[in-house]
């Protein structure tokens, strides 16, 4: 596989990702780095026509899940292997971890179904740091509803979320080495402090 690091954010609708995403993708370019910044569903032609019908058709669990693979499969191949190879960080908004929580723990569709779509489509490609945005659920529906109109996900109730947060824990506590969580009720200044921490960390600094 490729010589670029594959990072990715996660984390419940509201948690704080975007504006973080976009601070960390300048301090690794400050730092020499190329980096690709990408989302999932999303990042080609074809997984952003995916990602609009995810968003507003409905649907049942099953197909949600098989037009999330089938759009990482071609984000994989057209965008972000290509790009690993040639030596290119990549930060991605939304990964795997996010079909485990919103599918696997919000719908409660068989994560081993989801297991096995993960081997076929992925073939061992994961993440090297995964940043997990944990935030209430309750705090982040106030935070959706000051900010725009919701989605067929965002419309979902409370327990919903709650799952899908379990969702998220559940892989944080399974790739310990992997993920770090982040208090995304912080202040956006304390958030960014625990991003840098984590960089420096891994002496990505």
């Amino acid at each position: 596989m490729g010589t670029g690091r594959f990072i990715t954010v996660e984390g419940i609708d509201g948690a704080g990702k975007s504006t973080q995403l976009q601070a960390l993708a300048q301090w690794l370019r400050e730092r020499g780095l190329q980096v690709l910044v990408t989302r999932e569903p999303g990042g080609t032609a074809l997984a952003e026509r995916l990602r609009e019908l995810l968003l507003h058709q409905p649907m049942d669990a099953l197909t949600e899940a098989l037009l999330v693979f089938a759009a990482r499969r071609d984000h994989l191949v057209q965008l972000i292997e290509p790009a690993l190879a040639a030596g290119t960080t990549v930060l991605c908004d939304r990964y795997t971890d996010a079909t485990f929580a919103y599918q696997g723990g919000g719908r409660g569709f068989d994560a081993a179904v989801l297991a096995q779509l993960e081997q076929w489509v992925q073939r061992g490609r994961e993440p090297e740091l995964t940043l997990w945005f944990d935030l209430d659920p309750a705090l982040a529906a106030g935070r959706r509803a000051a900010a725009r109109a919701a989605d067929r996900f965002e419309a979902q109730d409370a327990a919903f979320f709650d799952r899908v947060r379990a969702g998220y824990a559940a892989r944080c506590a399974a790739a310990p080495g992997r993920f770090v969580r982040l208090d995304a009720a912080a202040p956006p200044a304390t958030v960014w402090a625990q991003i840098e921490d984590a960089m420096r960390a891994r002496a990505w600094s």
